[in-house]
């Protein structure tokens, strides 16, 4: 991975977490080798999450020979420290691929294919491109309307024809297939995936097999992780701030320290986000929410502004409720939201991302109506009860931990092109219209001989 991490539980004789200053009772520190010998660069910062957990990130600058963890409190190992990798770390940009996608699978401890790639997956027991490629191509190049990109992956290399008139948002998917293609050897495949945000397979027309970013219970596209968690999951530790370790880390308060009201900011890209205002307006000592654009309707800017300034979103959590509401599509903001610790309230909708179905209302989150008319009722109930609510808080977080993290995007995207990959029954060729995508430069410390470790 771009970044690599692991999470410490602070507890005492009775197993209770301790919330206490990391540096003031753990030292960290990492120990390895290069291929000459000299001591292994290794950036490493860690996260303090307020709750007697913290996240240890590191990052390698060359391959590691050797890694070894140390995790010592008052001078002495705790759990099973030191941690020991035997074999070498590679740092992402080395291509060092290892193995095949189900090898991958299992080293990377990925589990059951997920329920939604099994479901989207459904009408698609066989894909036959031969027949359904032209009839694709005819039906959605609308340069000005529909941007989409098909992919072929052959021997391990990347190759894409896009259509549309705005095709800039192709690198995201680049990037994670290049990324993939450093770690494992992908299957040949084919398909096609939707640049946009909105859902494009409908029953109304032939069912085709295109990968989007966003779902909708209107629609029958093949789901992915959003490019938003993606590019985060990418640049953890790199040139994106928000990603789904960093919102943790950068907490200030703890539950019983938050402000008790619910804090929303957002551009208005949806009715009821101006709904939000008059009830914010009719409720101020429940609300801390604002409209930081006006873009949609910008005739309605003197009724419902003034806007008001960015917020950085780490301050988002200095309150105890966040608001989850859609945008033009599905509010892509939600799994940081959820990472954050506080009670997400979120609003009822046709879309979702690919990991929306495994949440539980009322036990990750808190479901309000899609007219936001029980808004103000979900939100007195939650300050009433507020054990209540953070227990719910905690699960949505606990999920977030355990479904989001970098490793789990990863992993979603390798099982969505291992399980597609064997429903192809065409012919996987690179046709003559086709770009190659360009691995990253390979630097000159990279040497791949020896196999890879990645485990943390």
């Amino acid at each position: 991975m771009p970044a690599r991490y692991f999470f410490i539980q602070a507890v005492n004789s009775e197993n209770q977490s301790i919330s206490s200053d990391l540096g003031a009772i753990f030292d960290i520190h990492f120990e390895g080798v290069t291929k000459t010998q000299k001591p292994c660069r290794i950036w490493a910062n860690s996260l303090n999450r307020k709750d007697g957990s913290y996240i240890i990130r590191y990052k390698l600058y060359e391959p590691c020979f050797s890694l070894k963890i140390n995790i010592l409190l008052n001078k002495e190992h705790v759990d099973k420290s030191p941690y020991e990798i035997p074999e070498p770390v590679y740092p992402d940009d080395c291509d060092c691929p290892v193995g095949d996608i189900a090898q991958f699978l299992e080293k990377w401890e990925c589990g059951n294919t997920p329920r939604q790639i099994l479901a989207d997956l459904k009408p698609f027991q066989t894909v036959n491109w031969d027949k359904l490629r032209d009839k694709v191509i005819k039906k959605f190049d609308q340069p000005h309307s529909i941007s989409l990109c098909r992919y072929v992956i052959k021997n391990n290399e990347i190759y894409r024809t896009c259509y549309g008139k705005y095709v800039g948002f192709k690198m995201f998917m680049d990037a994670i297939l290049l990324s993939l293609s450093r770690k494992v050897n992908l299957p040949d495949l084919e398909f096609f995936i939707n640049l946009g945000d909105w859902p494009l397979v409908t029953e109304k027309i032939e069912t085709f097999p295109i990968f989007s970013w966003c779902g909708s219970t209107t629609s029958l596209d093949i789901v992915m992780p959003t490019y938003d968690i993606t590019e985060s999951t990418l640049e953890n530790m790199g040139r994106v701030m928000l990603d789904m370790l960093s919102v943790q880390g950068n907490v200030k308060e703890s539950w019983e320290n938050r402000t008790g009201q619910a804090f929303w900011r957002g551009r208005d890209s949806n009715q009821h986000r101006l709904d939000l205002i008059d009830i914010a307006r009719k409720h101020p000592d429940l609300f801390n929410v604002s409209l930081t654009n006006f873009f949609f309707f910008r005739d309605k800017q003197d009724v419902y502004g003034p806007k008001s300034e960015h917020v950085s979103f780490f301050s988002f959590f200095d309150y105890k409720y966040q608001l989850a509401l859609d945008g033009t599509v599905a509010a892509y903001r939600f799994p940081y939201l959820l990472a954050g610790g506080s009670l997400v309230i979120k609003q009822e909708s046709q879309y979702y991302e690919h990991f929306y179905n495994d949440l539980i209302p009322n036990t990750h989150y808190i479901l309000m109506k899609r007219d936001l008319s029980d808004l103000v009722a979900k939100l007195q109930w939650s300050i009433q009860n507020d054990k209540e609510a953070q227990i719910i808080a905690s699960n949505g977080q606990k999920f977030a931990n355990e479904n989001l993290l970098p490793q789990h995007i990863f992993c979603y995207h390798a099982h969505l092109l291992h399980q597609f990959g064997t429903r192809i029954e065409s012919e996987v060729n690179i046709l003559n219209n086709m770009e190659k995508v360009e691995q990253i430069k390979q630097q000159s410390y990279c040497d791949c001989k020896s196999k890879v470790k990645d485990e943390l």
